[in-house]
């Protein structure tokens, strides 16, 4: 076995592989760039090497640096996490010829799998059905154009050393065909040093369902069942779940056997992926292989027990697997939401900055230790309270995994768990998680990876966000504006016939748009118990939530929940099952005077772009005195490893070029004027 390991990646997952490395008793190595001085990986591991500056095209994906760490620290083996260098065949094999051991599959199976082009032939010769396509790198756009004509609308157009819906955009016509053919050549470029790109037919209304295979250098491989990733916003997994909802015990079988059949073919060792499309009539097409880790590993951990980290290490060492495909269990149901510093109010762009307050949810079950009998809650991070969110990586801030005897147990874990999560300094995506688990289609298993975008088309609102009883929002602002004034009355030394007086009549003014509030008359009493009744509704709520906190868990007319309360000068902030409503209570005059002010309406900026999201500008390609038309490119913001394309909304003259490329912005920052 190994007494060193290097860790060639940044964030949860090195943090995810340290804990392996720990319980095995073998001592890890992180590597950091600029950006990543203070990072939690650096901080876990027993050494950490400086590989440079922030652009991972710099630093995390320069092999040089990490070999020469390797060498300076006598690490004798790489984990490369996923992404990165992870499949990256030519790394693989530098690393083999300078005697360091590689954590994932030899270099020959990443470059006949990792490639999505060569994987794809390989499938078809080894008669995996294929979904139609243009199996073969493409040099121009209107070469592009004309290969989408002659396969069909709509086509997808992918990098093939793509992943993680970096380098994937879906055309449905010429125009959308040219830019993304140019687009996917980008980011394949700036995210994986590859700009190869191919096409093929885009299989509507599919499932995205993936078999997770395990193969040592024996000639032993296994598949540990399937994950149901059919979850997903512009080809990025949000939820992923174990066991699928959809798929027979027979199709199970035969995706794992021929998902088994493939890795043998490619002389596969460690742990890989194999995803494929799944139809209506559980009919099923190999999309691609990742050879490395998946980010949504855990929950297939969660189902069978299996450390994947540690026999990924074993394999590694030459070690044969400890265990044949029977003996290999299947317990429960697990899922996983990805938690993420974007806006989903904003459409989903990305938010970073410093992370002010995090507070995940308690763990009852952790990676690399045994699963506990009854399921429970882990939490994969790569941050920590007052670290940063940089702009330079992917936009992750936890992965959130629970576990439950049944699907329905699982989802309302995971509802109680990110009810529980509070994050403060950067926008995340709880409340869409929120929603999406309440959703009725999904709470069915009624999906496929077309679900978001037939639901959520037009973007997320906070009007999307469903809520069994929103009055019970105002009657936790109700209760916690009661014990402020509890505590006002208490407090020792105030004038006679000044005291502040508790009250048990008020009004929570619930904050609407345009100043168009509303207002909601409530009795609260305390007995132990706050009681607040509006209406011919009655809550007795009964929590530990203190001052200055933000969760609060209790029970409420005999049930539990938890919730969020902050507050904000005047309003508090309520947060529950993804809704969130801000609320200030006071008497019945303050409100009635309150309805007669005058609304301030906030400036007109329409005649400004404003940068939607912190990013770098990196294109401005219009000058002052152009014009313009509706849907004409303006400037290009990367972001998180993305770009973003900012057209205009309205035929109009550019007055003024108001920030420079190159620049850093900042959200609702000005890039443009027009006259």
């Amino acid at each position: 076995m190994f007494k060193k390991i290097l860790i060639a990646n940044r964030g949860e997952i090195a943090c995810r592989v340290i804990k392996t490395a720990k319980k095995m008793g073998i001592a890890t190595v992180a590597v950091y760039s600029d950006a990543d001085r203070d990072a939690r990986h650096v901080a876990l591991a027993d050494e950490a090497v400086f590989i440079g500056p922030a652009p991972s095209r710099e630093s995390y994906l320069v092999a040089d640096k990490i070999i020469a760490a390797c060498k300076s620290t006598g690490a004798e083996a790489v984990h490369p996490g996923y992404g990165f260098l992870s499949e990256n065949a030519g790394f693989c094999k530098r690393l083999e010829e300078e005697g360091i051991v590689f954590i994932g599959p030899k270099h020959y199976s990443i470059s006949a799998m990792g490639d999505k082009i060569a994987s794809k032939k390989l499938a078809i010769e080894a008669k995996v059905n294929t979904i139609p396509g243009w199996n073969a790198a493409i040099d121009t756009p209107e070469q592009a154009v004309k290969i989408a004509q002659d396969i069909g609308y709509p086509v997808m157009i992918k990098a093939s050393a793509g992943g993680g819906g970096k380098g994937l955009r879906v055309a449905y016509n010429d125009k959308e065909a040219h830019e993304g053919f140019s687009t996917c050549r980008n980011e394949a470029r700036n995210s994986f040093g590859d700009d190869r790109v191919f096409i093929e037919k885009f299989v509507e209304s599919p499932r995205h369902i993936e078999i997770q295979v395990l193969a040592d250098s024996h000639g032993n491989t296994v598949y540990l069942h399937e994950r149901e990733c059919s979850i997903q916003r512009r080809h990025q997994k949000v939820i992923e779940e174990a066991p699928s909802p959809f798929i027979s015990d027979d199709t199970r079988k035969a995706m794992g056997e021929q998902a088994v059949q493939l890795a043998k073919a490619v002389k596969y060792q460690s742990a890989g992926t194999v995803e494929f499309v799944v139809g209506k009539d559980q009919s099923f097409y190999f999309l691609e292989m990742n050879t490395r880790l998946q980010v949504e590993h855990p929950v297939t951990e969660s189902i069978t027990g299996v450390d994947l980290v540690e026999q990924m290490i074993r394999v590694a060492a030459g070690e044969k697997l400890p265990f044949e495909q029977k003996d290999i269990p299947r317990n429960g149901w697990a899922i996983e939401c990805r938690i993420n510093a974007e806006d989903p109010f904003r459409g989903f762009l990305p938010s970073t900055g410093r992370l002010v307050r995090y507070l995940p949810p308690t763990q009852t079950m952790e990676a690399s230790k045994p699963m506990p009998a009854d399921g429970g809650v882990r939490v994969d991070t790569g941050v920590y309270e007052g670290g940063e969110i940089p702009m330079q990586y992917d936009s992750m801030i936890a992965k959130l995994i629970v576990h439950g005897k049944d699907r329905t147990e699982a989802i309302a874990r995971m509802r109680e768990a990110l009810n529980a999560f509070v994050i403060r300094g950067v926008s995340s995506n709880i409340p869409f998680q929120a929603a999406l688990l309440a959703h009725p289609k999904f709470v069915a298993g009624d999906f496929n990876t077309g679900f978001i975008a037939e639901h959520y088309g037009p973007g997320f609102r906070a009007e999307d966000v469903p809520h069994d009883d929103p009055d019970f929002l105002v009657a936790l602002a109700a209760a916690a504006y009661r014990r402020y004034r509890e505590r006002a009355a208490g407090i020792s030394g105030q004038l006679a016939g000044h005291r502040a007086v508790v009250g048990e009549y008020f009004v929570v003014v619930v904050k609407g748009q345009q100043g168009l509030h509303t207002y909601v008359p409530v009795h609260v009493t305390a007995n132990g118990v706050i009681t607040v009744e509006m209406g011919e509704k009655r809550y007795a709520i009964n929590n530990d939530w203190q001052f200055g906190g933000i969760r609060a868990q209790g029970n409420c007319n005999g049930r539990s929940f938890t919730a969020q309360v902050e507050r904000h000068g005047l309003w508090m902030r309520v947060e529950h099952n993804g809704l969130r409503i801000e609320a200030q209570v006071m008497s019945a005059r303050a409100a009635e005077l309150l309805r007669v002010m005058p609304f301030k309406a906030p400036p007109d900026m329409s005649r400004f772009l404003l940068s939607p999201m912190p990013g770098l500008l990196v294109d401005v390609t219009v000058k002052p005195g152009q014009k313009v038309q509706a849907g004409e490119r303006l400037a290009v913001i990367e972001a998180m490893k993305m770009e973003n394309i900012l057209t205009a909304v309205q035929d109009g003259v550019v007055a003024e070029v108001l920030a420079a490329k190159g620049e850093s912005l900042a959200v609702d920052q000005p890039i443009l004027s027009f006259a």
